[in-house]
């Protein structure tokens, strides 16, 4: 992210913006490299093709906050392969990571994984390094360590459906894994802090912990997440959660988060009023059903409905309820931020 974009991201978390057509958006590979016309695969094992997609992106859409920015990913295998998942790979789909843990029994036996040696996260900080000169010269920087969240990798290592199964028939042995992936996950952070300072935001992605109810949340979720929204000090404390929100967006404030991405099946308002003023929220058109499968036309109606329902227009990242999703086309974007800005210079 440039200097004036991280700026802008900066007053707007620190309630020192009153700009309300600002926009934003979770681009990675889901998106991009359809958008850009390569393969998945390509995507993810050349560097040339990866830093030319993002930068096409940022010089497509210059007033769009991408965030995190030359993100340097695999897919939702990226921790899990740390941990010894063997993982699958599509030309043209994302990758899978199989589960690694047949039994809560198992969960003893699984050792903490070393980031910087470990699964393909020495590749992630590694592209970053060999195109940091090229993206310093377009004005950028790495302004994110991220990371999926504790329930997330567990969801990966274990099963959905066995994890599900654990917190309520293992409670034990599920907080010994989350134990241990928040302790990795902590790691993982500040090893990517420590190779770029410029970092000063965390980023967690986790829309597991919106599958739980009130009490599990409290119990299996908050705890772990609280830890790793302090792997160091950032000004920037950006959770994804696409799935039930309501619950998760009431502990927001307990866990120092200051940026929300929800599902678009809550309103703005509902989610303001769980989260209260502080937090600045970034969503939520339908991504799948709007911005992907709709026309512009249709894009830009659904975007008007969506702000002029808004009681209250500031801290708002106006985005989709999600990361961008597969198929959206550069006609959709536009007329997304054509409408809001229209509706937001009146």
């Amino acid at each position: 992210m440039a200097e004036h974009p991280w700026e802008t991201l900066l007053n707007l978390v620190q309630g020192k913006s009153m700009r309300e057509d600002l926009t934003g958006f979770i681009i990675d590979s889901p998106w991009i490299p359809g958008w850009a016309s390569i393969s998945t695969l390509d995507y993810y094992t050349s560097d040339e093709m990866w830093f030319e997609a993002n930068r096409k992106a940022l010089e497509t859409f210059p007033d769009v906050l991408f965030l995190p920015g030359f993100w340097s990913e695999y897919g939702m295998v990226t921790e899990p392969s740390a941990f010894g998942s063997r993982v699958s790979w599509h030309e043209d789909s994302l990758p899978w990571a199989h589960k690694v843990l047949r039994s809560a029994e198992d969960i003893s036996l699984l050792e903490i994984p070393d980031p910087a040696k470990d699964g393909l996260l020495p590749f992630v900080t590694a592209r970053l390094q060999h195109s940091h000169d090229r993206i310093r010269t377009l004005g950028h920087e790495i302004r994110f360590a991220v990371a999926r969240g504790p329930m997330n990798i567990a969801s990966y290592l274990r099963g959905t459906t066995e994890l599900m199964t654990d917190i309520m028939m293992y409670p034990d042995e599920t907080h010994a894994l989350l134990e241990k992936i928040t302790q990795f996950t902590v790691t993982w952070l500040q090893h990517q802090k420590t190779l770029f300072p410029s970092i000063e935001g965390i980023f967690i992605l986790d829309d597991l912990i919106g599958f739980v109810g009130d009490e599990e949340f409290r119990t299996f979720a908050l705890p772990y997440l609280q830890r790793i929204f302090h792997a160091f000090e950032a000004p920037v404390r950006f959770l994804h959660n696409d799935a039930q929100g309501l619950i998760t967006a009431r502990y927001l404030r307990e866990m120092d988060v200051n940026l929300f991405n929800f599902s678009f099946e809550h309103t703005l308002d509902e989610i303001r009023g769980l989260a209260g003023p502080e937090v600045v929220l970034l969503g939520n058109l339908p991504p799948r059903d709007v911005l992907a499968a709709g026309t512009p036309e249709q894009v830009a109606a659904e975007t008007e409905k969506m702000i002029t329902s808004a009681k209250d227009r500031k801290r708002i990242l106006w985005s989709c309820g999600g990361g961008m999703p597969p198929a959206v086309s550069t006609e959709n974007i536009r007329a997304f931020l054509d409408t809001v800005k229209r509706l937001n210079s009146k």
